[in-house]
């Protein structure tokens, strides 16, 4: 399905416009413009043409003065381009691990699976601060396609933002998926770990407070 979906975008300025979107709960022309410093027109002809392809959809955004505005957010038909680990297919597995061997195995399953990234993480991960490491594992997060980035808020807080989750598919019957993901970071980047999560009209925001 990827590559189904990726040879039907083919222009870099889509990819630029889905992945701003998607971190977003929508956006008007004028703003995506702004943001990707692009033209206005271009980037309304660039919408209208992923629109009719169904990649996109629009809504009225209201505003705090004058007429509610068009805005642009993605359909459930980009999700392929952001990878979901397979979901079907290990959803499928962790099921007949379940029947098979008993109601605990499918966790066991995912323990040691996330033993087996986190150590692999951590032979990837640089830094002698903690705020180096976390840079360096976003950094690694963002190019598996989680859009990861790093940041330090007002209180001087380290955090990570990521707007894709690759296990979301896969935490709708295994809820304990995001508690180990949240122990397999704690562990890779030597510190205390909170994961929260927030979700409006599609937008995915996932927020691991590091300290």
């Amino acid at each position: 399905m990827f590559f189904k979906v990726l040879r039907d975008i083919a222009k870099p300025q889509w990819f630029d416009i889905i992945s701003t979107l998607k971190k977003s709960t929508g956006l008007s022309v004028a703003e995506l413009s702004e943001s990707l410093g692009m033209s206005y027109m271009g980037v309304k002809q660039h919408c209208v043409e992923l629109t009719k392809r169904g990649y996109l959809d629009t809504w009225r955004r209201p505003k705090a003065v004058g007429r509610p505005e068009k805005a642009y957010r993605l359909t459930s038909k980009a999700e392929p381009l952001f990878v979901e680990l397979g979901a079907d297919f290990i959803l499928g597995l962790l099921k007949n691990v379940d029947k098979t061997y008993g109601a605990s195995a499918a966790e066991k399953l995912l323990f040691g699976y996330f033993h087996e990234i986190g150590a692999q993480y951590q032979k990837r991960v640089k830094g002698e601060t903690l705020y180096d490491r976390t840079v360096s594992f976003s950094k690694i997060r963002d190019l598996e396609g989680c859009l990861s980035s790093c940041e330090i808020d007002s209180e001087g807080s380290i955090k990570i933002i990521e707007y894709h989750s690759p296990y979301r598919r896969i935490s709708s019957e295994y809820s304990m998926i995001y508690r180990m993901e949240e122990q397999m970071i704690a562990k890779v980047l030597g510190a205390n770990v909170s994961r929260n999560e927030e979700e409006a009209s599609g937008l995915l925001r996932c927020e691991f407070r590091i300290n």
